[in-house]
């Protein structure tokens, strides 16, 4: 009977597949089908028309009277989100390339059990809010969010909640195969909005010390990155994420990977350009996919046309029609003259519009989209403002970005013309006899798992990012080289890496499972249990995988490809066994010892820390110790620039053509120029900064370089400082701070000395301890076998005493580390390839 049931399934399914056949042809056939009727042609003559009458030929144009705030890492920016959502009245959008329901906003869990996304979710929707999810829809055979569990999660919360994933990959008349739906956006009730780097998703809450390690011993709930949380993409990329409990690395020898990102929340007429971006994306999924879908709703445009008649929405080919057919929610930044009462209440009802000295930013809303991602002609608004401002700098420029992937002229491989932009403006500035500098920070290796020899996706965005700084034939250096100039006077490049010492000591965790009859993993399983792990129905999985630690440091580096030895361990039936579980555990060290003298993490003293590395106590063997620390990039995903400390862009994109071409990922990022401007000076001469651009620049220098005091989770629990909190209230004002003056002037010799020396020295000091690549003593394949050591990844070289890693580490400041620029240099090959001259169809899904 099986077998028949198996041929009526596949019978029904025929059809379908005869369907989805079709509609791909028809796709490949007329890739114009949704610009060739007249109507269509209009609309498209009118979007082109307004994208023209605006500055960086944008869909939206400059709006002043803005409050707009920045916020550095995942603890601020969602402890700042987290409240935003709570006092969400009316509606809640969500764009995200990846959003993980389990996720806590607020840490550690144990004492913000409440603060998880589906929990605030699901809150809200209780209280009558709808709230409406745009992710992206991966490539299921070689990426690992698990879309169709964040969609199924989600609406299982409430019927307020609706969840859309695009786009198809197959069998669809819009068969994307390369491209993503990249942007990270949150908008709250059509007044509050947040733009940046930051996806709500594991892996990307951090605090600005960066903890590599996580093990708590004989205090489980100060965990901060419960379950698959605790991870590194340069170890192995998550794996099965519906089942947040496992984990693919041993936190008990594995160092996780750092994630430094920044973000915005703001409020302001601002906001209605993201709303109408929002919507239009919103609509266009639902017209391809959701048509006949009475549970996906169509969304209107909230602008009042008729109080802003010269607004260019008021232009807009669809808004008449989605207004009629789709769900309005209110805006409150077009007004009626005759409105100020209803007005007033409003306000009171807990908006309050930022008073007018607060709101001194001028947004722009630039955006990377076309037919396949939002069903309008190419807009690449976001590389024309990173050129316009690139051209338009006078002194100095800052970037922060995952990739840095550009060309400097016509009949390269990569389009978007970033890197020439650089190029033009520093041999201008040359000539000129003007100072100028640029800085560039990257990662230091791309995220992605396996090491830079065997795998072709790290060697392809390495090759490619080499070839636009400093090598292939017309990168940056060699082009300013050209034109009879020293590159490194102009521009460098540099990494973020860190340390931790990971608080397992073997011979201590032995004791601890010994006396209490729970061993580490089954206490690691119960804390994932309770915290991600909801209650499950009957049937569901009963054991989770975890990895075991390795018997020994020397051993070939870990990749995906390694086969882990895991071991199965029962999942708690409750959560009260699981409180049972690591409850005994803990206990037992009342019978052996306590660790309250021995530090969890000891990251916080490359930061302003009251204490050293030196003063740092341990439990176990000094060769266990010794093996207990462990170095690893700290992972830049920020997508930043900022110029002359006056004009900021930041978003989603990275850049790479990926982002900044239109016609592939689907981006948003906003240009900020703040209006109120405080005295610096630039290169020792007079200077007025706008505060925004400023004091971002001024606090992001100070965390690399280690200028910052340690940020605990613990201490936020009464009082959040100004930097968790979400627009209209302000960052606290450091300009006045030693620290702060140390870096106002990114041109002068003393700041640029202090960035540089910390840079070399930090390089110089992982360099002995750790060995990571790249390194500038590796410069061909052959040099690489013979230099990476044969240790666990991330771990202490052989040979080296433990009296000499805790000394040399104790001089580690901040995270600041020099590009390797002469990495694999002697390989010609690297740079050169057939990739490179067209004969590789893959190369545009990495660059």
């Amino acid at each position: 009977m099986s077998f028949l049931k198996d041929v009526a399934k596949l019978a029904q399914r025929i059809p379908e597949g005869i369907q989805h056949a079709r509609d791909e042809i028809i796709g490949q056939l007329n890739p114009n089908r949704r610009h060739d009727e007249p109507h269509e042609i209009k609309a498209d003559e009118i979007r082109a028309e307004i994208n023209a009458s605006h500055r960086f030929q944008s869909f939206a144009e400059e709006r002043t009277d803005n409050f707009v705030k920045w916020h550095i890492d995942g603890h601020d920016y969602m402890w700042a989100v987290s409240g935003m959502l709570e006092n969400a009245k009316e509606c809640i959008f969500i764009q995200d390339w990846w959003l993980t329901p389990q996720l806590y906003l607020r840490r550690p869990p144990a004492k913000h059990p409440e603060w998880r996304i589906d929990k605030i979710l699901k809150r809200k929707a209780e209280q009558g809010v709808k709230v409406y999810v745009i992710v992206y829809k991966e490539v299921t055979q070689t990426m690992t969010m698990s879309s169709k569990l964040t969609k199924m999660a989600l609406e299982s919360l409430h019927p307020n909640v609706q969840c859309i994933r695009h786009p198809d990959h197959i069998g669809s008349k819009d068969s994307v195969q390369f491209w993503s739906h990249h942007e990270k956006v949150v908008v709250v009730d059509n007044h509050y909005a947040a733009i940046g780097g930051l996806d709500l998703c594991f892996g990307r809450w951090d605090t600005h010390n960066h903890p590599l390690a996580d093990v708590h011993p004989t205090d489980w709930d100060e965990t901060l990155f419960p379950g698959q949380d605790y991870n590194n993409a340069r170890i192995m990329d998550f794996q099965s994420v519906g089942n947040y409990a496992s984990n693919a690395i041993s936190i008990q020898e594995s160092a996780r990977m750092p994630w430094h990102d920044v973000h915005m929340t703001f409020t302001g007429p601002a906001v209605l350009d993201v709303v109408q971006h929002f919507v239009e994306r919103w609509n266009e999924i639902k017209k391809r996919k959701y048509r006949d879908r009475d549970n996906v709703d169509w969304l209107a445009l909230p602008h009042n046309v008729e109080v802003a008649p010269n607004e260019a929405v008021a232009r807009h080919p669809h808004r008449e029609t989605w207004h009629e057919r789709g769900r309005r929610y209110r805006q409150r930044f077009h007004w009626h003259s005759n409105d100020s009462e209803e007005q007033e209440n409003e306000y009171n009802n807990g908006y309050h519009r930022p008073a007018p000295p607060s709101s001194t930013c001028r947004v722009q809303v630039v955006r990377s989209v076309s037919d396949w991602s939002h069903g309008v002609l190419t807009e690449h608004s976001i590389q024309n403002a990173y050129i316009q401002l690139i051209n338009e700098a006078n002194h100095f420029i800052y970037i922060e970005n995952q990739f840095f992937i550009s060309a400097t002229q016509d009949g390269e491989q990569i389009k978007n013309r970033i890197a020439q932009a650089l190029v033009d403006r520093i041999i201008r500035a040359a000539r000129d006899g003007r100072k100028f500098f640029v800085i560039v920070a990257i990662p230091e290796v791309p995220g992605f798992a396996g090491n830079v020899k065997d795998e072709g996706s790290l060697k392809y965005i390495m090759a490619a990012q080499y070839r636009t700084m400093n090598r292939g034939g017309s990168s940056i250096y060699e082009q300013i080289r050209k034109a009879g100039y020293e590159p490194m006077d102009y521009i460098r490049f540099y990494h973020l890496r860190s340390y931790d010492r990971i608080n397992a000591p073997p011979s201590y965790i032995d004791k601890l499972q010994a006396v209490s009859g729970v061993s580490f993993h089954q206490a690691q399983v119960a804390l994932a249990k309770i915290w991600i792990n909801d209650p499950a129905p009957e049937g569901s999985q009963q054991t989770v995988a975890i990895k075991k630690p390795d018997a020994t440091t020397e051993g070939m580096v870990i990749s995906d490809k390694t086969k882990a030895q895991t071991e199965s361990v029962p999942v708690p039936q409750s959560e009260e066994e699981a409180r049972d579980i690591i409850k005994r555990f803990e206990e037992a060290a009342g019978q052996v010892r306590g660790d309250e003298d021995v530090s969890d993490t000891v990251v916080q003293h490359v930061l302003q820390d009251r204490t050293g590395l030196l003063d740092e106590k341990w439990l176990g063997t000094e060769e266990e110790e010794l093996n207990a620390y462990v170095s690893e990039l700290l992972y830049i995903h920020s997508k930043l620039m900022i110029v002359d400390d006056t004009r900021v862009i930041m978003g989603s994109a990275n850049i790479n053509d990926r982002s900044q071409k239109g016609d592939g990922d689907s981006e948003i990022a906003l240009v900020v120029e703040d209006n109120d401007m405080i005295e610096s000076t630039m290169g020792g001469e007079p200077h007025m900064a706008a505060r925004f651009a400023a004091t971002l620049r001024r606090k992001l220098f100070r965390e690399h370089l280690g200028l910052i005091p340690p940020q605990i989770p613990d201490e936020d629990d009464d009082s959040p400082t100004a930097f968790m909190r979400p627009a209209p209230h302000p960052n606290d004002d450091e300009t006045g701070l030693l620290e702060d003056q140390l870096v106002a002037d990114p041109l002068s010799e003393q700041t640029l000395r202090l960035w540089n020396d910390t840079a070399k020295k930090n390089r110089e000091i992982f360099a002995e301890i750790f060995r990571p690549v790249p390194t500038n003593l590796v410069r061909s394949w052959k040099a690489y076998d013979d230099y990476v050591p044969k240790v666990k990844t991330g771990h202490v070289v052989p040979g080296i005493s433990l009296e000499r890693v805790k000394s040399r580490l104790s001089e580690v400041k901040g995270a600041l580390v020099e590009c390797p620029m002469d990495f694999l240099i002697d390989e010609k090959d690297f740079v050169t390839g057939p990739e490179w001259k067209g004969l590789d169809p893959t190369l545009p899904i990495y660059i």
